[in-house]
């Protein structure tokens, strides 16, 4: 664990127990309002946390403890004078690629573990001026670019529910600091499962919103043609609260008496084999979004054809942005990095090109799904958390690929730049289960509002206190 350079963590105030793990950030605000808590006995508190677990977790790349404080000093003024910002005193994680201006942004890599960042980026500033408390950064895969968190940083984050286990990635960090009661929200970025994939290996809620609609200007560039800021949550309320910040737009909790739904189940995409505890589990949210009374639909549907856009636009900007490296400091890079950089040296703008092509063509065929469904229904991962770096070769008996054998069901769905969200739905030999629920473009809020009615059904505890 790291601490901003200058900084000391002096926290002996015994009151890390004030603060429940699982808090949700509204309830805080609620309590901030009626001065049943400050601010700063909050930041504290979770400081305090941060120091006991992190030694077994190891998420956080750098703590932010001065900082964390005054931002809830100004938020317990606030409060005081009746002028609170939308997450006023909300304390926040954020993940390592994301610039916080006079802060060390590593982007899970050995090679910028000295780069200060001079400005926030857009996101960094709409949470800033909104009034979130920043406690520190989280780690990440290098340059985002693995579905698991591994990195040459030194730092090997644990799953909170089992610290042997991943806990997914590439935003691992952020989604193991919320599953361990760090934070009630932590921001991370999906560009092929990024959010949603930790999210489910760690028990939290995760959503990827419509592409676009959480821009952050200035920002870490990768996946840029799929990826968008979101947050890891331990309610849906939480990530409405959120995304509201960083859409600069209100997402409406919908009044009683939700509309009825048309959803399309797939128990999996493509044939692709999924592990029987999850499978079971999904087919569980089937039948309790029918008893719900919506209309659900076992449906087969073809998915194939995003890998044709996917792998070649990410390794044409992999080495528009850091082909350099190759030159400069291979030795520093990790093997999967060093293998997106090999792979996308042999690239054509010809294949470049068409890949944007198959792209639009991608989005249209989605699209056409969705006239006659309203939403989707699949399994968010294909096995439960594994063994930090023993990726799967069998899932359910059946051979798969490394790469995508434990993670198939996300990326099809940024490929296509629609919402989608994984939202805890079960336990299984002491791990986290999780389900994806997709919308079609731009349908976000209401997304969001099938996501919070279905949670209260399933009434998921997504805290795990095993550390």
């Amino acid at each position: 664990m790291a601490l901003a350079e200058g900084c000391t963590l002096m926290l002996n105030l015994n009151h890390k127990d004030l603060v429940e793990a699982t808090t949700p950030a509204w309830k805080l605000m609620q309590r901030f309002q009626e001065s049943q808590q400050s601010a700063v006995e909050v930041t504290a508190a979770l400081l305090e946390r941060i120091q006991e677990k992190e030694p077994r977790i190891q998420a956080m790349t750098l703590l932010t403890p001065e900082l964390a404080m005054q931002q809830a000093r100004t938020a317990d003024a606030n409060y005081k004078a009746g002028t609170p910002r939308a997450l006023e005193g909300v304390p926040v994680t954020i993940k390592d690629t994301f610039d916080l201006a006079g802060y060390v942004t590593t982007k899970g890599s050995r090679v910028f573990k000295h780069h200060h960042a001079l400005e926030h980026s857009g996101v960094i500033r709409r949470l800033y001026n909104a009034g979130a408390v920043f406690l520190g950064k989280t780690n990440t895969a290098e340059f985002g670019q693995s579905a698991t968190n591994e990195n040459k940083l030194g730092l090997v984050t644990g799953n909170p529910w089992d610290i042997e286990k991943t806990p997914g990635g590439s935003s691992g960090g952020a989604a193991a600091s919320v599953a361990a009661g760090y934070a009630p929200i932590a921001l991370g970025a999906d560009g092929g499962g990024s959010i949603r994939i930790p999210a489910a290996m760690t028990g939290v809620f995760g959503f990827k919103p419509s592409y676009g609609l959480c821009p952050d200007e200035g920002g870490f560039r990768a996946m840029s043609d799929f990826a968008c800021a979101g947050p890891l949550t331990t309610c849906v309320a939480d990530a409405r609260l959120f995304l509201s910040v960083l859409a600069e737009r209100e997402f409406h909790r919908a009044p009683d008496g939700l509309k009825r739904f048309r959803i399309g189940y797939c128990e999996s995409l493509d044939g692709q084999p999924v592990d029987p505890a999850i499978r079971a589990a999904v087919s569980n949210v089937a039948t309790v979004l029918s008893r719900m009374g919506h209309q659900v639909d076992s449906i087969d549907p073809s998915f194939s054809g995003w890998e044709q856009s996917f792998g070649p636009l990410v390794l044409a900007e992999e080495w528009r942005e850091r082909g350099h490296l190759l030159t400069y400091c291979e030795n520093e890079l990790t093997d999967y990095e060093l293998s997106s950089l090999r792979a996308a040296q042999t690239l054509t703008p010809e294949q470049v090109r068409d890949a944007r092509q198959k792209q639009l063509e991608y989005q249209a065929k989605v699209a056409r799904l969705f006239e006659s469904y309203d939403y989707l229904l699949t399994p968010t991962v294909a096995t439960p958390a594994f063994t930090i770096g023993e990726r799967p070769s069998h899932v359910d008996g059946k051979k798969v690929s490394r790469l995508w054998g434990a993670f198939p069901f996300t990326s099809p769905f940024n490929v296509a730049g629609v919402p989608a969200a994984a939202i805890p739905c079960g336990v299984e030999r002491g791990l986290p289960l999780s389900a994806q629920l997709v919308g079609a473009y731009q349908t976000d809020e209401a997304l969001l509002n099938l996501c919070e009615a279905l949670e209260s059904e399933l009434n998921f505890q997504t805290y795990s206190d095993g550390v």
